[in-house]
Formats: structure tokens, C-alpha cells, sequence
């Protein structure tokens, strides 16, 4: 491997540690999940899975199910892109849990050109999609395990 190569996998390794602690912000109780947008070695968005703006800081009913109109972390990450001067394109999205189908057709379209991930999710259909749109996908075992 080359040096530069070293270097990205290090600066890879300290963003998706950098995404687990963003997504200690996350009320929800089921899971916490965190995700930063970088381009250009600057972060240039965040988010963490959560309710939309102005709702109550709960993610899950009764019956400890997580409410339909939670945002995932991803979702959180590229709205807020939205609300910004920032443009995605090009940009590398590090996410605690891999994306989702819903989360990979944003990240299609805000034009992410790389996805580092940490934890596996049960349905691999946001990965492969990702992957099919030509998106570098990077899976990186979780090393900050309480």
C-alpha cells in the first residue's frame, strides 16, 4: 500500500470516529447514529438520527419502536447541506451504520462519490445500490466499541 493510501485510510479511520461521537447527540434510545459530510479535508455537514426540527426529542413509541417520521442520521447530514452555501458533490459521507435504500438515493443525488461506513445493517440494499451509481463504498470495522 502507498503512502497516500495510509493517509486516507487513517483520515477515514479518524472521521468515522469523529461520526461515533457526533452521534452521542442523538436522543433516540434503539440506536445512535452519527454522519459528517467532508470535502476537501473539511467537514463540511453533520447530522445524527433524530425527529425534525421543533418535535419532541423521543424517537420511539409505546412500544419502543421507532417513530415513522425519524430522520436518519445521513438524511440529517444532506438536508442540512441544503440549508447551506456547501455543495456535496464530490464529497466523502462517513455514517456510523450503513445507509438504507432511502438514505443511499439521497446520497446518489447530492452527489456523495464515497461512503465510509462501520456497521453492518441486516438489509445490504442501500450498499448495493450505492455501489450500482458507481459510489466508493468503505466498510471499516467498528474499533470504538464500549
Amino acid at each position: 500500500m502507498d503512502s497516500n493510501s495510509d493517509k486516507q485510510q487513517a483520515l477515514d479511520r479518524r472521521y468515522l470516529r469523529m461520526a461515533y461521537i457526533w452521534a452521542e447527540n442523538s436522543y433516540c434510545q434503539r440506536r445512535q447514529v452519527g454522519a459528517l459530510i467532508v470535502k476537501n479535508k473539511m467537514i463540511i455537514s453533520d447530522g445524527y438520527n433524530g425527529t425534525p426540527s421543533g418535535f419532541e426529542n423521543v424517537c420511539e413509541d409505546e412500544d419502543n419502536k421507532t417513530k415513522p417520521y425519524v430522520l436518519h442520521a445521513e438524511a440529517n447530514a444532506i438536508t442540512k447541506i441544503a440549508r447551506s452555501h456547501n455543495s456535496s458533490d464530490g464529497s466523502t459521507l462517513y455514517v456510523t451504520a450503513s445507509p438504507c435504500i432511502e438514505c443511499a438515493k439521497l446520497i446518489i443525488q447530492a452527489g456523495i462519490k464515497r461512503v465510509v461506513y462501520s456497521e453492518k445493517y441486516r438489509l445490504e440494499e442501500g450498499i448495493e445500490l450505492l455501489k450500482r451509481a458507481g459510489i466508493e463504498v468503505v466498510y471499516i470495522e467498528n474499533e470504538i466499541k464500549e
